[in-house]
């Protein structure tokens, strides 16, 4: 019987992790497709969903840990921070469930998609990482296909169309964090403890939603029982997709793995059609266009720079 050696063993590794991890970006954007259905047809205000969305997550999380490692699974060693972690992902899933409410889901997850340009940047501006000019013009040039999504989406939903801006911001923000605290608890109790600080961020919202009367940020008490079970619904893919997610970047590299969420608007697209009747204009694939060039150039850059810098230590 022949036996793998090391470098087949890596290669077959890193392609499972690529097929999980385009089986997660896939499914992904069936949650953003329920959570529209929820909002525009039975009427959740999108903190409901955001609170729902992550209460369930926490709950399997729990679940699992118990069931694999017993009480002492449950501990993390940074436990503030990962809050921090669930705050800010709350924080980006209600601004992103918002946006979707009004704007197609496709739209709103191409503007999504400048976040690793802004994950760049805050690379620079907070862990002070060398970047050079290319992945600098890539940045710049991907906002640029940003404005081509957001310009006629603005003169349509307003304000309403930043909101995925800002979802790309705090999941940016996120991922430095998440970056920093890998190195010190498991991925699965940092997901747990991030699902308090998701159902945190959605209980403060529906607090204040409520007493101010914000519609989006209300709480209301779902009636249908088909209503409850889609709420639970987007707690399961959403968890699942994620720990998908976290077994793919166990297989494979990230900087190999990170252009496969481009595949989300395959999906986005699709139940935007199907479901909602939504089809993104031609103004706005060109805008997709050059965001997922310039995301593409500047994974590029960074595999070519880390291929460089093995090579140098070699």
């Amino acid at each position: 019987m022949q036996i793998a050696s090391p470098d087949q063993r890596a290669g077959s590794d890193h392609v499972r992790g690529m097929l999980i991890m385009a089986t997660a970006v896939l499914m992904l954007p069936l949650m953003d497709a329920v959570a529209k259905w929820l909002a525009t047809v039975d009427h959740i205000p999108p903190a409901q969903v955001v609170f729902a969305r992550f209460s369930v997550q926490t709950v399997l999380m729990v679940v699992l840990l118990l069931a694999t490692g017993g009480w002492t699974a449950l501990k993390t060693y940074r436990f503030g921070g990962n809050i921090v972690r669930g705050v800010l992902l709350g924080a980006a899933t209600l601004c992103f469930f918002t946006a979707i409410k009004y704007m197609p889901i496709a739209d709103a997850i191409a503007v999504f998609f400048i976040e690793p340009l802004i994950l760049t940047a805050l690379s620079v501006v907070v862990l002070k990482e060398h970047v050079g000019w290319r992945r600098r013009v890539a940045v710049i040039v991907g906002f640029i296909g940003a404005v081509f999504v957001i310009q006629p989406s603005w003169s349509v939903f307003g304000v309403i169309s930043l909101l995925p801006v800002a979802t790309a911001s705090f999941y940016a923000f996120y991922l430095l964090l998440t970056r920093s605290l890998s190195s010190h608890d498991n991925p699965a109790g940092m997901q747990m403890v991030a699902g308090v600080g998701g159902v945190f961020t959605a209980a403060i919202a529906m607090v204040f939603g409520t007493a101010a009367g914000v519609e989006d940020m209300a709480a209301v008490i779902p009636v249908r029982g088909e209503t409850w079970g889609l709420l639970v619904l987007i707690g399961i893919i959403a968890t699942v997709g994620h720990l998908l997610v976290v077994r793919a970047m166990s297989l494979a590299p990230a900087s190999l793995l990170a252009p496969f969420q481009y595949l989300e608007i395959v999906t986005a697209t699709a139940v935007g059609v199907l479901i909602f009747g939504n089809f993104p204009d031609l103004t706005k694939w060109f805008g997709v266009v050059i965001i997922v060039g310039s995301g593409l150039y500047t994974f590029w850059r960074e595999r070519r720079t880390e291929t460089a810098s093995v090579t140098l230590l070699d």
